[in-house]
């Protein structure tokens, strides 16, 4: 009998869109159990200095109603091996906008020592939360001058 392959991700999820929806079941397609960590809204502020449009509250109630994802959990702070102490998955899955990067470097070394194995997943160029952020406040900008 094989064991049991525990996948986790981790994000914000504000303003859900089908870049999110891609990594979710890509993530899905190599893991027995895919555990979802949605980023409070204070930790948000912390390390984005921004709001989300959507409380924490109501991002992970969407997500928990996916069926790629198995289990939503709180990220309450950005440090990954801190996750994994916690829920001790098998696999983590990033999208591959910080591939290379120092920091997911030092994150990859640090998780081969405990055998988890990172999976960059491609990042959706065509669509963002960002980019609907932006639309949404230049929206707001012109309407405001109306």
């Amino acid at each position: 009998m094989s064991k049991k392959v525990i996948g986790y991700t981790a994000g914000v999820y504000d303003l859900f869109h089908v870049g999110h929806l891609n990594i979710l079941k890509k993530a899905k397609e190599n893991c027995d159990e895919l555990i979802v960590a949605v980023s409070t809204d204070e930790l948000v502020e912390k390390y984005k200095s921004k709001k989300t449009f959507i409380p924490y509250e109501e991002r992970a109630e969407i997500l928990s109603h996916i069926n790629f994802v198995d289990r939503v959990v709180p990220q309450e702070t950005m440090d990954k091996m801190e996750a994994w102490k916690k829920y001790r998955f098998d696999i983590m899955f990033v999208g591959d906008d910080w591939k290379g990067t120092d920091k997911w470097n030092e994150i990859e070394d640090e998780f081969k020592k405990v055998g988890v194995e990172i999976v960059y997943f491609p990042y959706t160029k065509c669509t963002s939360s960002s980019k609907i952020r932006k639309l949404i406040d230049n929206n707001l900008k012109i309407k405001t001058y109306r």
